[in-house]
């Protein structure tokens, strides 16, 4: 019983088990299929970040249907506003968000309010981020306030990240609750 596979499994069942009380739910099977399909799209656009610390992708679906993609950048893909250089500590402490680009959520999000308003609502966000050898990277914990909220006021139903675990679902209320909750 000792076998590395086994404890493996159930160390990630037991994880799956204690996670899913807390409203979050891992997909499996059909569920988990399309979300793999929808990651690897996220994957893809992240390609055109152009960021400097991370590139990451978001796409937004609803009725199976992609209805807004994203990647991030400095605003208007505008150089003269890139800071990734630049130190967060040198900030104002007024200065909640320290990243100089739009988050691919933000970008997904505005791509579904112009190009597709009124199917927005009970939609789905999928997030990735690429790692530098351009492979995906699995997510940590839910963190940015401002993204959540967003979503929330653009009547996104929920979050899917990608953990180690798997792929998990986050009502996106409790996306939003659990990002005030971050601590590193």
């Amino acid at each position: 019983m000792n076998h590395p596979h086994f404890v493996g499994a159930l160390s990630r069942n037991v994880i799956k088990h204690i996670l899913r009380k807390s409203g979050m739910r891992y997909l499996s099977d059909s569920e988990e299929a399309e979300a793999t399909t929808y990651m690897g799209q996220a994957a893809n656009i992240a390609k055109s970040a152009s960021c400097d610390r991370h590139k990451c992708g978001s796409v937004i679906v609803n009725n199976g249907k992609i209805i807004g993609r994203g990647f991030n950048s400095p605003p208007a893909g505008l150089e003269e506003q890139r800071r990734c250089s630049y130190p967060k500590e040198s900030y104002n402490k007024k200065v909640t968000d320290k990243t100089c680009c739009m988050h691919a959520e933000q970008r997904a999000i505005m791509d579904a309010l112009r190009n597709n308003p009124d199917k927005l609502r009970g939609s789905s966000i999928y997030f990735t981020r690429l790692g530098k050898d351009g492979s995906t990277a699995r997510s940590g914990k839910p963190y940015c306030t401002i993204c959540s909220k967003m979503s929330l006021d653009a009547g996104i139903k929920e979050f899917i990240l990608w953990h180690e675990e798997g792929i998990c679902a986050y009502a996106a209320d409790e996306y939003n609750t659990l990002s005030y909750q971050y601590k590193e």
